[in-house]
């Protein structure tokens, strides 16, 4: 997901985000664990996604209470 995505959203909605985001990388994992997984470039775009995700959540934040 873009930046740009993310910085249109509002505070619940990037938690929410970030929320889908780790359930999606556990599932992930396991698949990776049980040997399932066949694209494993997967794993890492989830991981820059929660990421950047977290980053703009924790600016806007920050913003709110300026």
């Amino acid at each position: 997901m873009k930046a740009s995505e993310l910085r249109a959203k509002d505070v619940a909605g990037l938690e929410k985000e970030v929320s889908d985001l780790l359930k999606a990388h556990f599932g992930l994992r396991m698949q990776k664990a049980t040997q399932q997984l066949a694209n494993h470039t997967q794993l890492r775009k989830t991981r820059r996604d929660i990421a950047r995700a977290k980053t703009i959540l924790a600016q806007k934040k920050k913003e709110a209470t300026k």
